[in-house]
């Protein structure tokens, strides 16, 4: 599978999931190494690092972005075999308390 296409399915999932959201996709050009996708929803954001598979390859700077936003907000690298772990923690961090 391709990136861009499981890129595609992944963001029709998010916004299934959270209704409501806001999914934007960043320009690369602008900021090297930024994650792909910006996520909003309910007063909170999320960074997603879109890769095809566990073991593809990372682009410079990627990692230090993901982790920086990370402790900003949430921030992580998503694909196949870790995305049940990842949309477990956005549904954390979308989750109004009550």
């Amino acid at each position: 599978m391709l990136e861009s296409a499981y890129q595609a399915r992944l963001i029709r999932y998010i916004k299934k999931l959270f209704p409501g959201c806001v999914v934007l996709k960043n320009d690369t050009d602008y900021q090297q190494g930024i994650p792909d996708l910006l996520i909003l929803h309910n007063g909170d954001w999320a960074m997603l690092e879109v890769k095809v598979r566990e073991n593809a390859p990372e682009q410079p700077n990627q990692h230090h972005w993901v982790q920086l936003l990370n402790d900003m907000s949430y921030a992580a690298f998503i694909y196949p075999e870790n995305e049940e772990a990842v949309l477990n923690d956005l549904q954390l961090l979308f989750t109004p308390e009550r």
